[in-house]
């Protein structure tokens, strides 16, 4: 299968510079960054073929190699052993367009950012439509506040790593290759800690739990995700928190559904109002209404109530009310009852009668074509 053009993903021509292919990535990576489309993995993979482009074509080494051997050139990550790549590289690209847009601040040496943590908070229906407060507890790893993140006694500082020379990588030759990993002795540190602090041991974290009061906005819906930038455990050596993700669940709900901002419920009503029609009180997420019942109305149909749905989130659109119309066949009746049912059937058998029930015909004269048919 041929591979896509790198200019072509991004939509830039052959001969766009350097300021205009970081455009046109930024441009791209909001649009497909997975933050921004939740489960969309079409969008993920967008957003993947997007960053490899991006890659090539901002390094001039990569994108002269690029425009005279095309995808070959990095079949075996070199070109007759002029440069290598590295996950480290694609860091530093990642790193400088970000670093505006979402925060990120660029680094050329390996650094710890704090993890992040997705938290699943269970909300009623109600909840959700009309937003809430909650407070939630989490584990967290926060700055040790004795030796400031540092990790190391009083006093003391951390001293250069030998191997790597406080690079926090090392290089190794292979033939043809110069292959670049993290430093086996610091971990990519690039400083070795010779006294830990006897608090955190070195990590300078220590674990603690946090309570947070959480603002939940009206009109979230079911997997819905909410980003507290920050608000995660502490990066090491006092860098960056990681993110808190509020993962959003919908409980069931005992009248309505939920179907992005319209809600629908079932309403029943006796045959006499679906006959005659009239007026009965529905629920709404807001109180009762009144909504009107036409005559004739058949099982099943749908009613519509305008505006009395979920407020969208995004737009501030406001959804619709669904209501099923279920038309219930009585029963316990009583000895009246049962005479007026069969004086009113007879009424129906009468020269009127297919009249009163259309669908009841056309049903019976399929059946008799049916069987016709069988007999012919």
């Amino acid at each position: 299968m041929a591979k896509l053009d790198y200019y072509e993903i991004l939509g830039v021509s052959r001969n766009a510079g350097e300021r205009e292919i970081k455009k046109a990535y930024k441009r791209l990576a909001i649009k497909f960054h997975p933050d921004r489309n939740p489960g969309n993995t079409e969008a993920e993979k967008n957003f993947k073929k997007i960053k490899k482009a991006y890659e090539i074509l901002s390094d001039p080494k990569k994108k002269t190699a690029y425009d005279q051997y095309g995808h070959a050139a990095f079949e075996q990550n070199n070109i007759n052993g002029e440069f290598t790549t590295s996950s480290s590289d694609f860091g530093d690209i990642f790193g400088d367009v970000f670093g505006d847009i979402f925060g990120r601040n660029n680094r050329k040496k390996k650094t710890y950012r704090g993890s992040d943590l997705c938290y699943n908070i269970e909300l009623s229906l109600e909840e959700a439509v009309k937003g809430t407060k909650r407070e939630i507890r989490i584990p967290t790893l926060e700055t040790c506040g004795i030796c400031n993140g540092t990790g190391t006694k009083s006093g003391t500082l951390p001293t250069l790593c030998k191997t790597c020379r406080g690079h926090g990588q090392i290089q190794m030759q292979q033939g043809f290759f110069t292959i670049q990993q993290t430093c086996p002795t610091c971990h990519g540190e690039g400083k070795i800690i010779q006294y830990p602090c006897n608090f955190c041991q070195g990590n300078g974290r220590v674990e603690k739990y946090k309570t947070l009061s959480i603002k939940i906005p009206a009109g979230v819906d079911n997997n819905d995700r909410i980003r507290l930038s920050g608000k995660r455990e502490s990066g090491k050596n006092r860098i960056q928190n990681g993110d808190l993700y509020i993962q959003i669940h919908v409980k069931k709900h005992k009248i309505f559904e939920r179907e992005n901002n319209d809600l629908y419920c079932e309403v029943p009503i006796n045959f006499s109002i679906a006959a005659l029609g009239g007026e009965i009180e529905v629920p709404t997420i807001n109180g009762k209404v009144e909504l009107k019942i036409p005559s004739e109305t058949q099982s099943g149909k749908l009613l519509r109530m305008r505006g009395k749905g979920v407020k969208s989130i995004r737009d501030g659109k406001q959804g619709d009310l669904l209501c099923k119309i279920v038309v219930e066949t009585p029963v316990k009746l009583n000895e009246r009852q049962k005479q007026l049912l069969k004086d009113l059937k007879t009424s129906f058998d009468g020269p009127s009668g297919n009249k009163n029930s259309p669908r009841s015909k056309s049903f019976l004269d399929g059946v008799k074509k049916f069987f016709d048919n069988l007999t012919r």
